[in-house]
């Protein structure tokens, strides 16, 4: 098995409590609202958000991949982290024994915040990830974050 971690900020005009509500404890109401071209569903199949938990992401037909579920590592509303391992996924767990996201929301400037992200991946035997396959992760990520963000900044009051 290998492991392969990659680290990566972005900064944001918006708080870290207003992005933490919005990504990740409202994610299952917010995502698919926001991305219903993506997303058809985001639930909890055990639990309701705290460590342990574990949420299934249904996608809309045509997108490659049905679903993944993750699991809850750890949640800190106080300091905006969250943890989750990718448990199950079609095609993509072909490759890994698990993924483990690690996010961070800090303040940044003028009010705003930095996202901190860490992803670490467990490959089977000894297989490697290219680039392109740790890219198109990172874009898809960054796509729904940007998307949160335009829609946190469209409306201030949400998750205020």
């Amino acid at each position: 098995m290998g492991v392969f971690a990659f680290s990566d900020e972005f900064t944001s005009p918006v708080p870290p409590a207003r992005l933490f509500k919005a990504l990740i404890l409202d994610s299952g109401n917010l995502l698919p609202k926001l991305l219903p071209q993506l997303i058809k569903s985001v639930e909890f199949t055990q639990g309701n958000g705290e460590a342990g938990s574990t949420r299934q992401i249904s996608f809309q037909d045509g997108i490659g991949l049905r679903s993944v579920t993750n699991r809850v590592e750890a949640i800190d509303p106080e300091t905006f982290s969250y943890s989750y391992s990718l448990i199950e996924g079609e095609g993509l767990l072909d490759k890994m024994e698990t993924v483990v996201y690690e996010v961070q929301f800090v303040p940044g400037p003028d009010g705003g915040s930095i996202n901190k992200m860490k992803s670490t991946y467990h490959t089977k035997g000894d297989i490697v990830l290219t680039e392109e396959e740790v890219k198109e992760g990172k874009e898809k990520a960054l796509g729904m974050y940007k998307a949160v963000e335009a829609y946190l900044l469209q409306n201030p009051e949400a998750y205020a």
